[in-house]
């Protein structure tokens, strides 16, 4: 069985619950396989929630890949000459954007907020 990220869950909740009957499960499954790859330039924490302050919960590692989820505004950072307020989601956690390749989203179109 697939494991369903956390975010992903409430996310497919929410539209579980507008949804007509007929379309949760199509949007909860849609939701579940989307996925995009997100690539740090330094070691970036994963985060519980989107702020600096949350819950440590793991590093990525600089030049690798990972997938990621979705994106959402959280607490403001400022590093390396960029300031942002938007976080990658993860299965568990969250990563400031700042970290990542990419745009201000990592690449992450705007259709994947959380």
């Amino acid at each position: 069985m697939r494991r369903i990220p956390a975010v992903v869950a409430t996310c497919a909740a929410t539209l579980a619950f507008l949804a007509p009957a007929g379309m949760a499960a199509a949007a909860q499954a849609a939701l579940a396989e989307q996925s995009y790859t997100v690539v740090p330039y330094e070691n970036v924490n994963v985060r519980q929630l989107p702020t600096k302050d949350s819950a440590f919960l793991a590093t990525l590692t600089a030049g690798r890949s990972y997938q990621a989820y979705c994106w959402t505004h959280g607490q403001t950072v400022t590093d390396h000459g960029y300031t942002n307020d938007i976080w990658i989601g993860f299965a568990d956690g969250y990563s400031s954007a700042v970290y990542f390749k990419g745009d201000q989203y990592a690449n992450l179109p705007a259709s994947a907020q959380c």
